[in-house]
């Protein structure tokens, strides 16, 4: 397993791997064959920043299997899904925002996320393992009141568009197999959500294969895989922890 890591050092964005508070620094492409620098900085001497530059956040709705029962849903026969303005991407310990237009109820959704690793165009489920890069905490912070404001048009992307409302990180981590992970997520530190990514009603390598079928996912895309039960509001001073084993804890904090 290794945990890929994006920063800010003396005034540039730099990557590299991480093990335990150690940074081996990287040079080139993520994704692409990276080279060894040789050098290595602490995590306090940096600024952690998203861990992808993804080109776009797509994410999941109506995918887990103990949320689908307790709301009485219908099991989907395909995934559902929306997508996030990449004004809205957020690093870890980095503050949501509550929206200046909104006075409403903010919610916190802890979740798996797939990091694609090359481009990906109408893809078998057998052949995701090769465009596939890693997985990453998120916390995809949804504007709920928002959803159904208008009864004649359900407004998913404003809601979970915001700008700070697209957190995703630590890291991306590689070589872990998604159907051994749990998501924790916890709310000024009582947990609220603990559950297992093979509740889900589609899987990772199932879901990268449908999207692809519709449009081109490319290196660094970020894809969230829906979230479970547990689902709560935030209140400015409200820290959200979200724990994924091998990738490690997502931190922010929201507020006005």
């Amino acid at each position: 397993m290794t945990r890929w890591i994006r920063f800010e050092h003396a005034g540039t964005i730099g990557f590299g791997t991480l093990a335990d508070d150690t940074i081996a620094v990287y040079d080139g492409d993520m994704f692409d064959e990276p080279t060894a620098t040789g050098v290595t900085l602490h995590l306090d001497q940096v600024t952690l920043a998203t861990p992808t530059t993804a080109g776009k956040m797509l994410a999941l709705w109506n995918n887990s299997r103990a949320m689908s029962a307790k709301l009485n849903q219908s099991i989907p026969p395909e995934p559902l899904y929306f997508i996030k303005a990449a004004s809205s991407y957020l690093a870890t310990e980095s503050t949501i925002r509550k929206p200046p237009s909104y006075d409403g109820k903010v919610v916190f959704e802890g979740e798996l996320g797939i990091v694609i690793g090359k481009e990906c165009r109408a893809v078998s489920t057998a052949d995701t393992t090769e465009h596939i890069f890693g997985y990453t905490c998120v916390n995809d912070v949804t504007a709920i009141g928002i959803i159904g404001k208008d009864e004649s048009f359900q407004q998913w992307t404003r809601a979970k568009s915001f700008d700070t409302f697209g957190v995703f990180g630590p890291v991306v981590a590689t070589g872990l197999n998604p159907l051994q992970l749990s998501v924790r997520t916890t709310l000024n530190g009582q947990e609220r959500q603990h559950y297992a990514v093979s509740d889900l009603i589609f899987q990772p390598a199932e879901i990268v294969s449908f999207v692809s079928q519709d449009m081109t996912l490319y290196a660094g895309d970020v894809i969230c895989c829906g979230t479970s039960v547990g689902v709560g509001s935030m209140r400015p001073g409200s820290v959200v922890e979200v724990t994924i084993e091998g990738v490690g804890t997502l931190r922010n904090r929201y507020d006005n």
